[in-house]
C-alpha cells in the first residue's frame, strides 16, 4: 500500500500525528498544575472547604492528563532514533544535553513530588503538601522551559559550529544556545497559551454544571476563577503573539510571508488578507478579502512600510503556504473569540449576572476545547512554516530522515493511529466523565469507628473492664 509513497512525507506525518496528541496534554497539565497550587494556597489562607473540594476534584483530572502526557511523550521520543536518526546524530551534541537537563530537573522534580501531591495530604501535613504541589507546578514549567529551548534552537540556531563529520558542536556559552533569539518569545507565548487553555477547560466545566444548577457553590467558584483568568490572559496572549510574530519576521521572514499569504512584494504597504484561497502554482490568493496596508501597520508599525513577498524567496526554500496560511488564521480567530469570552464575562460580572446568564455559560462551554485547537494550530504554523528545514537554514528535512523504506514508516503510522485513538480516546472519555460530575463536599465526612476483629461492636454502656451491668442471669449465673 505504501510502496510508492514518499518515506520523508510519511515520517513527517507520523511525527506530526504523535506530537499533536502529546502536546495537548502538557498544554493542559502546565496550566492545571498552577491552578491546583492556587486552590491549595486559597484553602490554606482561608480555611474554606470549598477550595479543598475543588483541589481534590481537579487533582484526579490532572493525574490522568499527566499520565497520558508522559506516555505519549515517551513514544514520541523514540521516533528520533527510528525515523530521524540522522537528525539525532548530527544535532545530538547540542540537543542531547538540553533534553537531559529536562529529565534531570523537571521530570525528576515532578516524579518526586507528584505522589505526595496526589496521596500525601493526610500524611505529610498541609504545608508540606502545599510545597509538593508548588514543586509539581514548577516542574511542569521547567519541563516547558527546556523543551521550548530545544525547539527554539532548531528555529534560530546559535552558538555552534559544524564539524567535519557533520555534527553540530557547541562553541560558545551554553547560555547563548539555551537563550537563542526566538526562545524568550516562544516560551512566553506557549506557557501563556497553556494557562489560557486550562482556564477555558475549567470555565467550560463550571458552565456545564451552572446550566443544570446555578446554585452550586463549586460550579460558581471554578467558573468565576476561570473567567478572571480568561479576561486577563487573553489580551496578554494576543500581545505576546504580536511580539513573537515580529521576532519571526526578523529571523524567519519566509514563514511570515506564508502566514500573510504574500506571494508578491508590496513596496508601498502590504494589505492584510483576512481570508482567501492560496494558489501556490499561480502564486496568488484567490477570492482574497483584504484590508489595505494593515499588514505593514501590524508588522512594521507603518502603513506605508514595504514588505517583501515570496517572490524574493527561491521556490525550494518556501514553506507550504496553504497549511501555514490557514492554521495561522484558525489560531488568530480562536484567540479573538477567547478575548470576546473574557470581555463578555467582565460585562456579566459588572451586571451581577455571571452565574445567571445562560448565553455566557453556553459560550464558555463551546469554547472549552478551543484552547487545544488553537495550540495545535499554532504548533502547525510554527513547524510547517520552518520547512524545508529541521534546523532552520542549516539542516534540511530530507537530509535528517533515517534510511527507511516507505512501507516500514507507513505500517508504523497506521499502528500509531489505531493504538492512539483507542488508548487516548478511552483516556479522554474518562476525563470527560470525571468533569461531568460535580465536586463532592468533604465538610461532613462520617466518623470512622474501629472495626473489631470479631466483627462485634459492644454497646456504648459497656465498661472497659468488660462487665455488663444489669445483665440477666443465665442458668443462675450473672
Amino acid at each position: 500500500m505504501f510502496d510508492f509513497a514518499d518515506p520523508v512525507l510519511l515520517a513527517r506525518i507520523q511525527f506530526a500525528f504523535t506530537v499533536s496528541f502529546h502536546f495537548i496534554f502538557p498544554a493542559f497539565s502546565i496550566g492545571l498544575a498552577s491552578f491546583l497550587a492556587v486552590l491549595n494556597a486559597m484553602w490554606l489562607a482561608t480555611g474554606r472547604p470549598l477550595y479543598l473540594d475543588l483541589f481534590k476534584y481537579w487533582a484526579k483530572i490532572f493525574a490522568v492528563a499527566f499520565a497520558m502526557g508522559v506516555v505519549s511523550g515517551i513514544v514520541m521520543s523514540y521516533q528520533f532514533g527510528t525515523n530521524w536518526s540522522v537528525f539525532s546524530d548530527r544535532t545530538g551534541p547540542i540537543l542531547g544535553p538540553l533534553m537531559a537537563y529536562e529529565v534531570l530537573t523537571a521530570f525528576f522534580l515532578e516524579a518526586g513530588f507528584l505522589g505526595v501531591m496526589l496521596f500525601g495530604m493526610d500524611r505529610v501535613g498541609p504545608k508540606l503538601h502545599f510545597f509538593a504541589t508548588l514543586m509539581v507546578a514548577a516542574g511542569t514549567f521547567i519541563s516547558a522551559f527546556w523543551i521550548l529551548s530545544v525547539n527554539s534552537w532548531m528555529h534560530t540556531p546559535t552558538g555552534f559550529e559544524i564539524a567535519e563529520n557533520g555534527q553540530f558542536l557547541p562553541v560558545a556559552s551554553w547560555l547563548e544556545i539555551i537563550f537563542n533569539p526566538s526562545f524568550p518569545y516562544r516560551l512566553a507565548h506557549t506557557v501563556t497559551a497553556a494557562y489560557l487553555t486550562t482556564s477555558l477547560v475549567v470555565g467550560a466545566v463550571g458552565a456545564w454544571h451552572l446550566l443544570s444548577d446555578r446554585t452550586s457553590a463549586h460550579a460558581r467558584k471554578m467558573f468565576s476563577m476561570a473567567m478572571w483568568m480568561a479576561a486577563l490572559v487573553a489580551p496578554l496572549q494576543i500581545f505576546l503573539g504580536d511580539l513573537h510574530g515580529l521576532n519571526t519576521l526578523e529571523h524567519q521572514p519566509a514563514k511570515v510571508m506564508a502566514m500573510e499569504g504574500h506571494f508578491e512584494s508590496h513596496p508601498e504597504g502590504a494589505p492584510l488578507i483576512l481570508f482567501g484561497l492560496p494558489d501556490e502554482e499561480r502564486e496568488r490568493v484567490d477570492y482574497a478579502l483584504e484590508i489595505p496596508k494593515l499588514s505593514s501597520l501590524i508588522l512594521k508599525h507603518d502603513p506605508n512600510a514595504p514588505l517583501d513577498g515570496l517572490d524574493t524567496v527561491p521556490e525550494e526554500e518556501r514553506p507550504p503556504v496553504a497549511i501555514v496560511f490557514w492554521s495561522f488564521r484558525v489560531m488568530v480567530a480562536l484567540g479573538f473569540l477567547m478575548l470576546g469570552l473574557g470581555a463578555l464575562s467582565l460585562v456579566a460580572r459588572w451586571r451581577g449576572k455571571l452565574y445567571d446568564w445562560p448565553l455566557l455559560h453556553r459560550f464558555a462551554l463551546v469554547m472549552g476545547p478551543s484552547g487545544f485547537v488553537a495550540v495545535i494550530a499554532g504548533w502547525i504554523t510554527t513547524e510547517v512554516g520552518r520547512q524545508p528545514y529541521t534546523v532552520y537554514g542549516v539542516l534540511r528535512t530530507v537530509d535528517s530522515v533515517s534510511p527507511l523504506d516507505a512501507p516500514a514508516v507507513g505500517t508504523s503510522l497506521v499502528a500509531f493511529v489505531l493504538v492512539y485513538f483507542a488508548v487516548f480516546g478511552a483516556g479522554t472519555w474518562y476525563l470527560l466523565k470525571l468533569m461531568g460530575t460535580l465536586p463532592h463536599s468533604h465538610e461532613e465526612e462520617p466518623a470512622q469507628t474501629p472495626i473489631r476483629s470479631a466483627g462485634i461492636t459492644p454497646a456504648p454502656s459497656v465498661e472497659r473492664r468488660g462487665t455488663i451491668p444489669d445483665a440477666e442471669p443465665v442458668d443462675g449465673k450473672a
